[in-house]
């Protein structure tokens, strides 16, 4: 069950040049649930995801987080906050020239505060626990898709934050790879109590699996926010979208 808001947004919106990408965008990440962003490809879904991390900045409206407004408070303290965040890049964004097992203990070297003998031991585990085990001492030019996937989602994880995004986890992947990779989400998520988790993806099946909430984004703005239960009353855009083949839309985010 889903408690308190973590992130809020009143009244939110960003523009790049004349065009605004999103705009009047009220929504409400709460502790303990698996939210799902969806909508069409270039509708603004990862914009959106990348306010919520405090990445980019409103043009008008706030993104709060535990009530600060991340508009207001200093870059020491935004820095601080962005401690309780896991992020999953869409194109992965690992370091070339570190092993996977840097790369997963990266958050947790720029943290501090960990010896290095615990920081090799959450690594490990985390790995294993993402069927990487063998793969420590591999860089990911030798990583198959799917890998460098589980090695991001290792790294997004393993400071064990209060808030994890998910872009787009499933792009470019195989059906098969796909499914794993949203049930890797589905025990991340699951792996410690109260975390809320946001997931943008177009891959409208595997998402009705681990979501408890939908948010759809059309055209910039909130289209629905609600249960899958909800969709049947809602606009008829959402639910061909959600049940047809609308969200097989390609395209930036």
């Amino acid at each position: 069950m889903s408690g308190d808001a973590v992130i809020v947004c009143k009244g939110v919106g960003k523009r790049y040049g004349r065009k605004w990408i999103v705009r009047d965008i009220d929504l409400e990440v709460r502790a303990g649930e698996l939210l799902g962003l969806i909508g069409p490809g270039g509708h603004g879904k990862s914009v959106l995801l990348r306010l919520l991390a405090g990445l980019a900045t409103p043009d008008e409206g706030e993104v709060r987080v535990r009530g600060k407004n991340l508009a207001d408070i200093d870059p020491f303290e935004l820095a601080e906050l962005r401690r309780e965040y896991g992020y999953l890049f869409q194109n992965y964004a690992l370091f070339d020239f570190m092993s996977v097992a840097d790369n997963v203990a990266f958050p947790l070297r720029q943290a501090g505060g960990v010896e290095e003998p615990e920081i090799a031991r959450r690594v490990k585990e985390r790995l294993e626990q993402l069927g990487l085990g063998e793969a420590l001492d591999r860089f990911p030019s030798e990583l198959s898709g799917g890998m460098k996937k589980r090695v991001g989602m290792a790294r997004a994880t393993i400071g064990e934050p209060a808030i994890v995004l998910y872009d787009d986890p499933s792009a470019g992947l195989d059906p098969v790879t796909s499914s794993k990779i949203f049930r890797l989400v589905r025990t991340m998520h699951h792996s410690q109590d109260d975390v809320a988790s946001v997931v943008v993806s177009h891959d409208i099946d595997r998402m009705k699996v681990i979501c408890d909430r939908y948010v759809m984004i059309f055209e910039g703005k909130v289209l629905f926010d609600g249960p899958e239960e909800a969709i049947e009353g809602a606009d008829p855009m959402v639910g061909k979208f959600f049940f047809g083949s609308l969200g097989q839309s390609s395209g930036a985010s």
